[in-house]
Order: structure tokens, then C-alpha cells, then sequence
């Protein structure tokens, strides 16, 4: 619903604009002074300003200037009496976005304010595909060529082109939100707003006020309406991270809206519709919570009519070389020359069990570029917890699944070594089959047996 701020200190012409515009299905907020309006400006979250030209106090033109400082693409439409055209050519010099005579012609303000609104909302829809463009949120910034990886990605090409709600699990630290971002990327929603809140970071009345927002007055210190989550993503994507968090009474209310799509603020009466898509993560078991009574059951089930499980990295080693080289191009100052791990970090890095997962390989990746001298990892610019670990004997659980033969187990630990190799040594056979201590001939024996030749 777009929010409509009229200033005038005339009160027939607020009463009359209120009554007209909100018959249009617009929301209305008025007041009679500028100081207030730009209180309003600050704090509410506005589409559009149709003030006064004259006011006392602080005037119209006042205004204007002081809201595009504040919210450059927000329009303001002034209005003017006949005698004062002049001032509002002026206005259009200050980026006021079109300016109508008193007295009006109804059929022209609504028009001139459809027009304004619509102008807005294709302004905001490109900055935001700008936004998403820049961060490039598609399967390319995740990385990782794993089996289980190569799953994620074909089941976000299935679930994009959809409306149903995603639940994607996995421990902490393994990217669940940049798979929620490139679920959306691909979706038919992707121009429209992705939006996030973390559920477990705020208290049950913040998240409330959050997620539906709230009226003028509703608590202390409401001095002004808000939009929530839901509304802000109307057309777009809400993205609820550590659900599993949420307080039982909110469980309720959330699922209403996924029920009906509808909602009302904090403190409100007015009936709130929206087009949302619903996607969550969790790092908990939402099913055990079920089994125990915090979590409804009913909302899992909404939650989860798809669900993607992302695994840890301990068991997807394979994708680390990528990760690895990614963090280093992504920390790197300028444009010189290569760094290298040297083999004992490589070593390090591959003993880790890494509990913190991707988002703790970036910060050792991070820490170690920015501490290294010249173009060379070295176990020196390691974390203390990466040298202090056990460094004897090989993880089996990581390398392969249990339920394998000894020949296909083999099999397996001989292709990932191999790939490994190749990425250690981008992709230049010679050096790889020197990292692995056989012969070119061999080598290339071996990519051909596992489909590796490109």
C-alpha cells in the first residue's frame, strides 16, 4: 500500500486530500507544518510528499530541499495558487517531481500522483537490480564443483521459477543465505526486493515490529508509522534466517500470513495484503523442535514445502582449493602477482575440521593475505588453532562415505586426489602429476578414466 504525506497548514484542503486520495486505496498521513513533515520524512516510510507551497514557518520550498537531502528519489509534488507559478518552476529546478494549481483539478492530482508513484517504484526496482547486478548473486558466487554442491545448484534452478516456501538447513557458517539471494536472482521476482532479518537476533516485540511493522503510538518510542519486513517485500522475497528462533506467539501470527497473506501492523486495525515469497534457514533441527513441542507443527510444514540441506565443509573438501583461491582474489590488494599457499598450509588447511566452515576459511584466507610478506602463505600467517591441531593420520569419514567397497573406496580418494592436484596446479598437467609423484603418461591415464580431460 503506498503512503501518501500531505502538508498544508490550510486544514480544508488536508481534510478534503485526505478523504479524496484515501478513497483511492492510498494510505494517508497529514500535518499542517513542514518541522513536522520532515520529522515524517526522516522517520516513516513514505512514497510520495504532496505539500503546500506557502506555509508559515518553514516553507514548502524549504521542504523540498530538505527532503532530497534526506531522500533524494523520494517525489514531492508541490501545489501552488495561480499567483505563484514562478515559484514553482523553481521547485522544478529543485527536483520537485511535478507541481499542481490551487485550485485543483481532482482528476489531475490523481493522475499527476499515479504517475509519480509509479515513476518511484520503477526507480527503486532498478536500483535494486543494480544492487543485485553488482553483487552478482547468481551461482557464481558460490563456490564449489562437489557432488553435493552440483545438487544445490540444479535445485535452485527447480525452486526459483516457483512460489513455494524454502527451508535451507545446515550448520552455521555454510553460505544458507547466498542460496536463499540466488534462489531469488533466478526468480521471476528478481527485480522486485530481496529482503533478511535474522530471527534470533532481536527480542519478541522488535521482531514483531519488524516483521509487521508498526502504527504512530503503538510503543513507546513509535513516533512515527513503519513499514515492516512483509511489507517492504511485497513482490519480492523475505528471508527469514534462524527461524528456529522464533518465539511461539510469533509462530502463530507468521503463519497466518503465509496462510493468507495478510497482516496488521502493530497497533493497527487496517488489513495488510501482500505478495511475499517465503524463504527460511535454520541451523537447529526444526524437526526435533517439533517433536518437542517449540516449534508448531503446522508452520514447519509451511516452512518447509521444499527443503535444501547445505553440508558442512569437512564434507565437501573438494570444493577448498576453489574456496581457497576465490577468498585469495577477493582479499588481494591491486593487481599483483600471484600468492601461493605453501605446502605445509596447504597441510593446515586440510587437517582442519573446520567447525566455523566456509565463513571461517575466509577469515583465516583474509588474516593470511593481509599478514603475509611477498606472494607466499606461510604457516606463520596462520591462525594458532590452524598449527596447534593434530596433524597425524588421515580423516577416512571425510574422504569417503562407509557404505563403499574397498575397490570403489580406492577409486574414490583416487579421483579427489587427483582433482585436487589440478586445482593446485590450475589445471597444468605436468606440474599436477609432479604434486602426485607419477608420470605425465599416467596422468593422463587417469584423467581420461575419470571424464577429466577438457
Amino acid at each position: 500500500m503506498d503512503t501518501i504525506l500531505i502538508v498544508d497548514d490550510e486544514k480544508n484542503y488536508l481534510v478534503v486530500l485526505e478523504a479524496m486520495l484515501a478513497s483511492e486505496g492510498y494510505e494517508i498521513v497529514t500535518t499542517d507544518n513542514a518541522r513536522d513533515a520532515l520529522h515524517l520524512v526522516r522517520n516513516a516510510d513514505l512514497d510520495l510528499v504532496l505539500t503546500d507551497m506557502k506555509m508559515p514557518g518553514m516553507s514548502g520550498m524549504a521542504l523540498l530541499e530538505a527532503c532530497k537531502n534526506i531522500k533524494p528519489e523520494l517525489p514531492v509534488i508541490m501545489m501552488t495558487a495561480y499567483g505563484t507559478i514562478e515559484m514553482a518552476v523553481e521547485a522544478m529546478k529543485k527536483k520537485a517531481y511535478d507541481y499542481v494549481t490551487k485550485p485543483f483539478q481532482n482528476v489531475q492530482l490523481k493522475l499527476t500522483i499515479r504517475k509519480a508513484l509509479d515513476n518511484y517504484k520503477l526507480v527503486k526496482a532498478n536500483r535494486l537490480l543494480s544492487e543485485a547486478l553488482s553483487h552478482r548473486f547468481k551461482h557464481g558466487n558460490i563456490i564449489g564443483k562437489s557432488k553435493s554442491m552440483l545438487k544445490i545448484y540444479d535445485m535452485i534452478d527447480k525452486v526459483a521459477q516457483s512460489k513455494a516456501s524454502v527451508l535451507i538447513t545446515g550448520p552455521s557458517g555454510t553460505g544458507k543465505e547466498l542460496i536463499a539471494k540466488a534462489i531469488h536472482y533466478n526468480s521471476p521476482r528478481k527485480e522486485r526486493p530481496f529482503i533478511s532479518i535474522n530471527c534470533g537476533a532481536l527480542t519478541e516485540t522488535l521482531l514483531e515490529s519488524e516483521l509487521f511493522g508498526h502504527e504512530r503510538g503503538a510503543f513507546t518510542g513509535a513516533t512515527a508509522m513503519k513499514k515492516g519486513r512483509f511489507e517492504v517485500a511485497d513482490g519480492g522475497t523475505l528471508f527469514l534466517d534462524e527461524v528456529g528462533d522464533m518465539p511461539p506467539s510469533l509462530q502463530v501470527k507468521l503463519l497466518r500470513v503465509l496462510q493468507e497473506m495478510e497482516f496488521e501492523r502493530v497497533g493497527g486495525t487496517r488489513t495488510i495484503k501482500v505478495d511475499v515469497r517465503v524463504i527460511s534457514a535454520s541451523n537447529r533441527h526444526i524437526k526435533d523442535d517439533v517433536a518437542r513441542g517449540a516449534f508448531r507443527e503446522d508452520l514447519f510444514y509451511r516452512l518447509n514445502v521444499i527443503h535444501l540441506e547445505v553440508p558442512p565443509l569437512g564434507d565437501r573438501i573438494d570444493d577448498i582449493p576453489l574456496l581457497v583461491k576465490h577468498f585469495i582474489e577477493k582479499y588481494r590488494e591491486g593487481d599483483e602477482g600471484k600468492i601461493e599457499l605453501s605446502p605445509e598450509v596447504w597441510k593446515a588447511i586440510y587437517n582442519h575440521t573446520w567447525p566455523g566452515n566456509v565463513r571461517e576459511l575466509e577469515n583465516v584466507i583474509e588474516r593470511a593475505v593481509v599478514l603475509s610478506s611477498g606472494r607466499r602463505i606461510t604457516l606463520e600467517d596462520l591462525p594458532d588453532n590452524l598449527l596447534e591441531e593434530k596433524q597425524g593420520g588421515v580423516d577416512l569419514n571425510r574422504l569417503v562415505p562407509l557404505n563403499l567397497s574397498l575397490p570403489e573406496a580406492m577409486e574414490q580418494v583416487e579421483e579427489k586426489l587427483i582433482r585436487r592436484a589440478l586445482l593446485h596446479s590450475d589445471h597444468v598437467q605436468s606440474r599436477a602429476a609432479e604434486m602426485l609423484g607419477i608420470s605425465r603418461h599416467v596422468m593422463h591415464y587417469k584423467m581420461k578414466k575419470f571424464s577429466l580431460l577438457k
